[in-house]
């Protein structure tokens, strides 16, 4: 990619997202909420990038956990893929194919996403994302609470919401019990959890069918990015 290119691609990106610092929540420590930080025409063209994303190599499909029971949520992998509960750079759940790569466009998203969370340009420059977990929730799908603690890399993560609204649950970093705070998660939302909550338990209890703006081009279900620094090496 030329400098030229890569130049335009970031002046393109970085206008779609908006920040107020007073418009942001913290949850709990280290983890941040700030809503409505895409504009509407920034989700339509995430919405229409994760269209192209999603048709492969690897295609979407609902993971296998724990002992053969699948996940409701549907996924696809760009950069790493993630399969229950490693990295790899191709889908050995499926057929072997290399994983699609990580888009340069996600990146300069994420590292804006942490500055804005954290007020830090500094950790905004040193985050260098190289995974994307891409997942479609119908009206039926949940997550149960669960830690990221796959990568090798204690950098925050970073989560973008697109379409129906959900209640997402972010707990505590002992256990899946309470203290938890219940949160919801609307589109052109931005989540960042890092420093002391990195690897506190999450997940998503339901999706509110209705609530997503048809002007994003999304008519049901809900889209969300969560974009990872793995800390992984390997070949590209």
């Amino acid at each position: 990619m030329s400098t030229e290119i890569a130049h335009l691609r970031q002046n393109e990106v970085i206008d779609f997202a908006q920040f107020k610092p007073e418009d942001s929540f913290e949850i709990a420590p280290g983890a941040v909420h700030v809503p409505g930080w895409m504009t509407v025409s920034g989700q339509r063209r995430l919405v229409e990038n994760c269209r192209e994303w999603t048709r492969g190599p690897v295609p979407m499909r609902h993971p296998k956990v724990g002992r053969g029971g699948q996940m409701s949520v549907k996924m696809v992998s760009l950069g790493w893929h993630w399969l229950p509960y490693r990295y790899s750079r191709t889908a050995d759940d499926l057929d072997g194919q290399p994983v699609a790569p990580f888009p340069e466009e996600l990146s300069v998203m994420a590292r804006r996403g942490v500055t804005d969370a954290y007020g830090d340009p500094a950790q905004g420059d040193e985050y260098e994302p190289d995974a994307v977990l891409i997942n479609f929730y119908d009206e039926a799908a949940k997550m149960g609470l669960h830690q990221d603690k796959d990568e090798k890399s204690d950098a925050p993560v970073v989560s973008l919401s697109l379409g129906d609204t959900c209640v997402f649950r972010f707990g505590n970093t002992e256990n899946r019990n309470k203290p938890w705070t219940d949160v919801e998660l609307k589109s052109g939302d931005l989540l960042v959890f890092g420093r002391e909550s990195r690897y506190a338990f999450h997940g998503v209890t339901k999706v509110l069918p209705g609530t997503s703006n048809p002007e994003i081009g999304m008519n049901t279900g809900r889209l969300n990015l969560t974009i990872r620094q793995t800390g992984l090496t390997g070949p590209r």
